[in-house]
């Protein structure tokens, strides 16, 4: 999820290019950007980047494991078929 600071500045910037005559709206267009913004990465499904490395290390030992597995299986395999 994106921090609301980096929302709030994302939703001041848009505003700041509105024209002069549209300046005095900034607050509720602020907030209205704010809350469309929130929206649409909520239904993005995004995650952060601390979330995505925890992930990614949790994927990494499950392969090597994974690997270890295979090696096994595959030893298994070849010792129960030189015994038959």
């Amino acid at each position: 999820m994106l921090d609301p600071k980096t929302l709030d500045e994302m939703a001041r910037k848009f505003s700041e290019n509105l024209p002069g005559g549209l300046r005095e709206f900034q607050q509720e267009m602020e907030r209205n950007m704010r809350t469309a913004m929130q929206s649409t990465f909520n239904r993005l499904d995004l995650v952060t980047r601390e979330e995505f490395d925890a992930q990614t290390k949790v994927l990494a030992r499950t392969r090597a494991q994974l690997e270890a597995l295979e090696e096994r299986v595959a030893a298994l395999e070849n010792a129960a078929r030189e015994q038959d």
